[in-house]
């Protein structure tokens, strides 16, 4: 079966994926290709029969399929279904409150986690990659409508890396690299009066603490409405 590009949530999708140890699985599946529970487990931290029950709830939803050409009855080999997942269904996040908080919060979880992770490794990274490594953020004055302006051109920018890098990925340079790139867009609806005072940044946008000059990560949030490769 070959696989598709993204997957949309519907109910039962969006239950299944609201739990932080399945979007990590489903994640790693994606970013790394094929493994089995033992090596997810052994990346994750878990005993591996947690890992092989959270993919089989993954396979039941349809987000992870078993490779049944490859491994044995004692391993099992699996891989993601799909390259992304899509959460844009607004009716939906509405009437599954408790589902969407968990799965937004599980993926919130998990892109920390791998910031972290990234963090701890930046100083044995080659030279070449520790100028790669990038931790940025802005504050923008916006109405809601620029916002969403401002995701669809940042999003249409990745999207065209992405189909380029998919196109040209049985020739890509040996020193080629999974780079994972995080959109977050976070409204700050603090009432203006609390903000007098305290410095340009709130008031007007300004880089945060960890942007460099020429940074190209812009470091938020979404809210109700995300799409992604690593979750």
């Amino acid at each position: 079966m070959g696989k598709s590009d993204e997957v949309r949530l519907d109910a039962k999708g969006l239950r299944a994926m609201a739990n932080p140890l399945r979007v990590q699985i489903v994640g790693l599946l994606r970013r790394h290709g094929p493994s089995t529970a033992t090596r997810l487990a052994q990346r994750l931290g878990v005993n591996s029969g947690s890992a092989s029950y959270h993919l089989r709830q993954l396979a039941e939803a349809g987000f992870v399929e078993e490779l049944t050409d490859r491994g044995n009855a004692r391993e099992r080999w699996w891989r993601s279904a799909h390259r992304m997942t899509r959460f844009d269904d607004r009716e939906l996040a509405a009437r599954e409150p408790d589902a969407t908080r968990a799965y937004l919060q599980s993926v919130a979880d998990t892109y920390a986690l791998r910031a972290r992770q990234a963090l701890g490794e930046v100083e044995t990274m080659p030279a070449e990659w520790r100028g790669v490594f990038d931790m940025s953020d802005w504050g923008l004055r916006l109405t809601p409508g620029e916002a969403v302006a401002l995701r669809e051109e940042l999003t249409a920018v990745l999207d065209r890396h992405r189909q380029e890098a998919t196109e040209a990925a049985a020739s890509a340079p040996a020193e080629a690299r999974t780079v994972s790139v995080i959109l977050h867009m976070l409204p700050d609806l603090v009432d203006d009066e609390e903000t007098e005072g305290h410095g340009q940044d709130a008031q007007d946008g300004g880089r945060g603490d960890g942007g460099d000059d020429d940074g190209s990560a812009d470091d938020g949030g979404t809210s109700g409405i995300r799409g992604g490769e690593g979750a």
